[in-house]
Formats: C-alpha cells, structure tokens, sequence
C-alpha cells in the first residue's frame, strides 16, 4: 500500500529525539532576560497578557513542573534553539514553512492582481519583521500570519469548501457497502486459537474491530482530493493490514479495554486534528463509547488551514450527524462542579473547543479545557503536529498521553508518555470518599450527645500565607475545644493534603456542608483571629489585620451554601460576621485559593 499522504503544505520535518536540554532560570541575567522576552513576544506570559495567556496555576492542571520550572509550548528542541539565540537552519525551516503556507493559500484563492501583491508584500514584511531576532516559536508566526489573512480578507475560513468536502468523501467511506462488508470480515488466521471463555473472545473481538476503525482513520488518501483507487472490500481488508508499531499499542489497548488489564470505563480527551480523518475518528469514538467509555472531543476555536475546529462542528452536515448524540460544552471557563455534573451526565460524546487556534498550545487553552484535561483518565492525541508538542519535550503531564500517527512508511505508529509519577490526583470517587468520612464522625459524634460545629474561615486567601492560616485556626479551634464541653469542631485546615487545590477542597466541604448534621456554622471573624495571635503570644502582622471570613473566597462560596442549608435545617445556627458582608470575594483564581482579582494585582 502507498504511504499515508498528508494535506500540501503540512510535509512532516524530522525532529531531534535528543531530549536531554533542560534551561534552569537564575543562572545568567542576560539569558534570563531573553527567557522572559520569549514568553512576552510571543504573547504567552500571563502578567502582560492576562486576557490571553493561562495563569501558572491552569497550567499545572495539565503539566507537572518542577520547582520554578516554568513550561514552553513547543519541542525541547525548538526552545533550545531560541534560548541559545544563535542562528539555526533548524528553526528557519520551520519559519519558511509558515511563511509558504501563506503564500500558497494567497496565491490559490486572491484572484485580483494588485490584492494578491499586496497581501504578499505584507505577508513577507511581517514574517521578517517576526522571525528576525529568531525568539518567536514558529506556530505563533504562523498564527499571526493566518490572522491577518483573515482580517484583511474577511473570509471567515479559508479551507471551509476542502474541509466539508473531505468530511463528505469520510462519511461516504463509512456508509459504503465495501467497508462494512470488510469491517464485519472473519480473519480465519487470528481464530486458530480462539480463546476460552466469551469475555476473552468479545475482547478478541473488539480489538479487531478497534483497530480496523484505527487503520481506516490512518488513511488520508480515503478522503483527500485526488485519485482514488477502487474501494472495495479488498482495498479495505489491505488497509486493515497496516503495521501496528510504538510503546504504546499495549497500554492504549488496556486502557480502553482491549488488552490484558481487566475492563474499566473511562474518560477519555481526543485531540481532534484534520478534517475528513475527524469523521473517522468519531467513527473510533462511537465505538468505544458503545463498550462503555465517555469521550470528550477537543477541537480548535479558529481556522488553521484543514484543522477541525468548533465552527465546523456546529455547521457542517456530516459532522452534525456524527456528533448528534453529543453535547457541546461552549463555555469557556466552567467551575469544578459544573464539570463533575457534566462529566456524570448520561450523555456519552462531548465537544469543546480548545480555546485556541494553533494546533496544540496548553498556554492558550481555555479554563475549561484544562479542567476537562486535569479530570480525564488520558488524553488521546492525534498527528504529528500534536507529537511534538507533547512527545519531543522533556516535560510530563498530570495525565497519560498518547499519539496516534502515520510513521514514515505509512503505519500506523502508537506513543504513551505517561504521566509524571510525583503527580497527585484526586478523583470524584476519592473526594467523596474523603467527604463521607467526615460524615460518619459528624454522625458519630451526635449519636454520642456531641454539638457538631463546622468553622470556617481563611485558609489560602492571602497569597503565601498558607500555613499560617492553619496555624491561625488550629490555635483558635484548639481554644474553642477547650472552652466547651461535648463539642465536635471540624477545623478544615486539618483535612487539607498536599496536592489538593481549591476546586478540590470546595467539591469535598460542599458534600459535607450539604449532608444536614450541623449544628453550629460558625465564620471567622478578626476577634478570632486575635484572640489566636493572642494564644500564640505573637502580635497580629499587617496582612492580617482586620481580615475575617468575608475576605475568603471561599468562605463567601460557604456562606451562600449555609444560607441554602439553614433553610432546609433552621435548628442549624449561624455566627460570624454578618452575611451581607460577604460581598468582596467572587470566584477563585483557576488553581487557587484565593480571589482572582488579587492574582490580576501581582
């Protein structure tokens, strides 16, 4: 069978696999200076940028750093290049790249001479004027580049036409009466031994059937322009042939069932990439979601050239129909809640866009697809594009990844990268855990005749001040516990563990704070936190003077759960500050524990 051809102007450049470069901020002012210059002019540094850039904090929902370690969306290879700032064919080729793809997609759809010289000339000033000093990555160039083209064209999506027909030519293939046909085809070879017991064989089965629909979306020349040749059944039963080969074949197939582990549902994150193999994909995703698992498909927002984006999703024909018993999450920036919800619904497809227009940069994802990122058992990856963001790089994600590509004789190559192992992850199942078990002391304690207080109050809402925080309410618990006879005081601050941020700890007090066994709701207020200064025989410091409760976002959050519990409890009482007071904190910095507005002041 030929090799796999790729759209024009997409041909694969081989990469470096030497991962070894890792730059370590703080040994060299000059070159410290230029790291920061990277990060501002390719517009990726969240305090110059902060309606555009993702915060540290959204990051490591996806990457784990190390230390002060900060992460570059681009290949270890391409960052060494520029932050040794030395003049390198290695990154002109990929500047030149971007700049032909421009010039290509000008020369094929401006038809007006004066029009086409002009976007030309401004196209060649621009890439010179971007790539001069060689600090910008070359996927930012060619965004900025494709930016343009549409702002002075005002064609919304260059490649509409060419995407809808190849989703068109897709969907045909999957229709046809020849690929089903040899979809459904008993290779006589792989049952000499059949296994022993059904499950055995229905996985045996469902391997086989997985990884055709993975041949079949491997194969570009199904639905690229171009000659075709005759698909029929034995064109098929050849690209089922293909040759399966990377570390891992046998880690995707246990992880969604098809291997040797025993079979587990999950959630799985595809990176959709091109069009038309878009359609093949969700043919694979249809697929497993039939044996069970959920699927969240990420597209792009905007047009780059025949990747699939949001847009096509809403509007094509063919992506309507295979994505018609999904759901699309269109807001960008969904709470920790709102995703459980989401996630535990009955529908088993979701679509969102990434919340950028580049093929993979984790700087400029949205809030929710971090979430979605951080809460799913792996993250699937597609092409070669997407590789090397997440493959030719030194850094590890707080979730397995795998690439699914075309290798270069035109297999079918299968990477895992898996993820760091100091990555602490808490799932739904243990937060609840966790929250249950709190639970069953509040119970415990009443049964024995026991007042239950829950206290409430600053924890991670003055930046840095964390442990103090616990200390401070310790003391003051501690005092409380002291005073009065026959009470259980759940002091917060004792359950906190390392890993844990504030979507985490809200998602599991909230289950606690619902379950209707508090008697007592009690907020923190400055005379508290005096009087625990006082136990400690320390004087107040600055940042601490005049704070209670109401400068916690999360207690805010809490005093609108208690006002909502003590409705349905009104033995429950609450004391603190009053609760119209708690009127300044509204929502966390992602990854916080504090107030977003605080973090847009750094």
């Amino acid at each position: 069978m030929p090799a796999a051809r790729r759209s024009k102007g997409k041909a694969r450049i081989k990469t470096s696999q030497n991962l070894s470069f890792k730059y370590d901020f703080g040994q060299n002012p000059e070159m410290d200076a230029w790291f920061t210059s990277f990060f501002i002019e390719n517009h990726l540094d969240y305090y110059t940028y902060p309606d555009h850039a993702a915060t540290e904090e959204q990051v490591r929902f996806m990457v784990y750093t190390e230390g002060d370690e900060r992460y570059y969306p681009c290949s270890d290879e391409m960052f060494e290049t520029i932050i040794s700032r030395k003049k390198s064919a290695f990154i002109q080729n990929y500047y030149s790249r971007a700049l032909q793809n421009i010039l290509e997609l000008i020369e094929r759809q401006i038809e007006d001479p004066y029009e086409k010289a002009y976007l030309e000339a401004l196209m060649l000033n621009k890439h010179k004027r971007e790539t001069r000093d060689e600090i910008m990555i070359p996927s930012r160039v060619e965004k900025r580049l494709m930016s343009i083209y549409l702002k002075r064209t005002q064609i919304g999506d260059p490649f509409l036409a060419e995407k809808t027909q190849r989703n068109q030519r897709a969907a045909e293939i999957l229709a046809s009466h020849a690929f089903t046909e040899a979809l459904n085809y008993v290779e006589k070879g792989r049952m000499k031994k059949p296994p022993e017991t059904l499950t055995d064989i229905k996985s045996l089965i469902a391997r086989v059937e997985f990884e055709r629909f993975l041949c079949t979306a491997n194969t570009p020349e199904l639905w690229l322009d171009g000659r075709h040749p005759v698909f029929n059944k034995n064109y098929f039963l050849h690209i089922f042939k293909q040759k399966f080969q990377g570390d891992g074949i046998v880690p995707l197939m246990d992880l969604v069932g098809f291997g040797e582990k025993p079979f587990q549902k999950r959630k799985l994150l595809w990176l959709a990439d091109e069009a038309g193999q878009v359609v093949m994909d969700l043919a694979v995703i249809r697929f497993l979601v039939s044996h069970g698992h959920k699927v969240i498909v990420a597209f792009k927002e905007g047009p780059l050239y025949t990747k699939t984006t949001i847009g096509d999703v809403l509007n094509d024909p063919v992506l309507q129909d295979a994505m018609s018993n999904a759901a699309i999450l269109d807001q960008p920036d969904m709470s920790k809640n709102e995703m459980v919800r989401t996630l535990r619904g009955d529908v088993p497809i979701l679509g969102l866009s990434d919340g950028s227009s580049e093929a993979l940069n984790l700087l400029l994802t949205s809030t929710t697809f971090a979430r979605v990122f951080k809460e799913a058992d792996a993250v699937i990856s597609r092409g070669p594009d997407q590789f090397r963001r997440l493959f030719d790089t030194h850094f590890q994600f707080t979730q397995d990844i795998y690439n699914i590509s075309t290798d270069e004789e035109g297999g079918l190559s299968i990477s895992c990268k898996p993820r760091h192992p100091e990555v602490i992850k808490f799932s739904h199942k243990d937060l609840e855990a966790k929250a249950q078990h709190i639970i069953d002391q509040m119970k415990a304690a009443k049964a024995r005749g026991m007042t239950v207080i829950f206290y409430s109050g600053i924890i991670g809402s003055i930046p840095g001040k964390i442990e103090m925080a616990k200390r401070i309410m310790s003391t003051f618990v501690r005092h409380l516990t002291e005073q009065s006879a026959l009470t259980f005081i759940i002091n917060p601050s004792e359950y906190y563990e390392p890993g844990m941020d504030a979507d985490d700890l809200m998602y599991m007090w909230e289950i606690v704070q619902r379950s209707g066994h508090i008697d007592i709701w009690r907020f923190q207020s400055y005379d508290d936190i005096d009087q625990a200064f006082q136990h400690m025989d320390k004087k107040i410091p600055p940042e601490w003077v005049g704070k209670d409760a109401t400068f916690s976002t999360g207690c805010t959050k809490e005093m609108a759960i208690a006002i909502e519990v003590q409705r349905r409890h009104p033995e429950m009482q609450l004391i603190g500050p009053p609760r119209e007071r708690f009127t300044r904190r509204q929502d966390y910095g992602i990854g916080k524990m504090y107030d977003r507005r605080l973090s847009d002041r750094k």
